[in-house]
Parts: C-alpha cells; sequence; structure tokens
C-alpha cells in the first residue's frame, strides 16, 4: 500500500477495529507497514534489528522474512506466549537495561510501546545505545491528547482517566486494561520532539504522524494542533558517530 495514502489509512484503521477478533490480521498488517516504512531508508536482508517490546512476534516475524536477523525483547512473558507459543529466540528483558552490547544493532525497532514506560526518555536512551554508529532507529507512540490516546477507554480519556475507565467497567462488564499512571503515560508530540532534537547522539531523520493519509510530516510540525491531529507519532532516528 502506498505510504501516505486514503487506501493504506482505511486498511489499517479497519484491521485496528478488528484486532480484539483477527489479531493475526491486524497486526500481520501492521507489521508488514512498519517494515516498508523501515526499508525506506535502509535495507533489511541481512541486517540485525532488535524489537523492543514486540509482544507475541510479529514484527519479528516479519523482519525475519525479509531476511533481518531479528530479536525480540518482551518484559511480559504472557505478551511473548499470546499467540500460543514464544516466538524463536525471543528473551524476557526490560527496554529499560537491555542485555546487548553498545552498537549491537543495525536497526532498533519499537512499535507502539513508548506510551507504556514511565521513563521513555531512558528507554529511548537505551535503544540508542544499542543501535551502531550510522544505524536507525525507529520508535512511534499513542500520544495521550490523540484520539486513541486512552486506548480501549478512548476518546473518553478526554473527559479524565478515571472517568473513562469508570464508564468501560460499566459498559463492558470488566477493568480496563490500562490504568494512567501505571501501564499508560501520558506522552506528548511536543515534547518528544524538543527532547530527541535536543540529543547530540541521534539525528532525526523524520518525524510524521504514522497513519496520516496526506500531510504526514506537516502535521506534526504544528504547535497545539499536533497533540490531536497527529494520533501516532513515528520518528525515524540516525544514531551520529
Amino acid at each position: 500500500m502506498r505510504d501516505p495514502s486514503l487506501r493504506r489509512s482505511y486498511t489499517l484503521f479497519r484491521a485496528f477495529l478488528r484486532e480484539q477478533t483477527e489479531p493475526e490480521r491486524c497486526y500481520g498488517l501492521l507489521a508488514r507497514d512498519a517494515a516498508d516504512q523501515v526499508e525506506r531508508y535502509v535495507p533489511l536482508k541481512g541486517a540485525v534489528v532488535a524489537d523492543i517490546g514486540g509482544g507475541s512476534g510479529h514484527f519479528t516475524d516479519e523482519f525475519r522474512r525479509r531476511g533481518a536477523h531479528g530479536y525480540l525483547f518482551e518484559p511480559d512473558p504472557a505478551e511473548l506466549t499470546a499467540r500460543g507459543h514464544a516466538p524463536e529466540g525471543a528473551v524476557v528483558a526490560d527496554g529499560y537495561l537491555l542485555p546487548l552490547a553498545d552498537g549491537a544493532a543495525d536497526i532498533c525497532f519499537s512499535s507502539n510501546v513508548l506510551e507504556h514506560v514511565a521513563d521513555p526518555q531512558t528507554f529511548l536512551s537505551e535503544m540508542i545505545r544499542v543501535t551502531r554508529p550510522g544505524g536507525l532507529i525507529y520508535v512511534s507512540f499513542t500520544n495521550w491528547l490523540s484520539p486513541w490516546g486512552g486506548h480501549e477507554t478512548a476518546p473518553w480519556h478526554y473527559l479524565g482517566a478515571e472517568r473513562a475507565r469508570t464508564r468501560y467497567r460499566r459498559r463492558t462488564g470488566r477493568p480496563a486494561k490500562h490504568t494512567l499512571g501505571e501501564n499508560l503515560f501520558a506522552v506528548h508530540v511536543g515534547r518528544t520532539l524538543r527532547q530527541v532534537r535536543a540529543r547530540d547522539d541521534i539525528a532525526v531523520v523524520s518525524a510524521r504522524s504514522r497513519y496520516a493519509p496526506f500531510l504526514a510530516e506537516s502535521i506534526p510540525r504544528i504547535p497545539g494542533v499536533r497533540e490531536v491531529a497527529t494520533w501516532n507519532l513515528l520518528l525515524i532516528l540516525r544514531r551520529l558517530p
């Protein structure tokens, strides 16, 4: 699918709406799309790819299918085995302290994890540490003020996180998976961009709305508007020598 395009955005959004009932299709599509985005900048064949927080391994599987040496690092054993088995070669590891040497990876990849860590800057620093000079860092996250910032409780998170959780329990009869301040955190586009641009060990290759059908790189440049309209920020970073 051409990126950006209305067809791509519609296809991914439709698959995302069926995530609970068709997870293989949803995450398979997302993995192929993310791998296509990575290959805009570097070839995957023969590359060492560290997939940080990659859950049950859909992204790692896609990287391997394209000839990369993919390694999955996931802190939650339940997520690792969500497909009935742990992916081959997966490691239970915390993204704050990866069991990798400095510069071990050609590509360090993280999809929709940053909003689930309490200290995103330390998480990013660790991704940068394990990427070789000249290597690529791919990181995306759903920002708190986006329409999907509250995840399963969205868009009611705009009225307050606790109110959104209460409504979710009342409507579904079960507690929400995510709790603000515990396993979901309010990460913002403007603040994150300022922090990465202030670093002297990386260059920002691209900052874009990951799923936007048009103006993907323009939306994150508009203060205020970007916090809602970006929806999901994708950063492509290059590790400097």
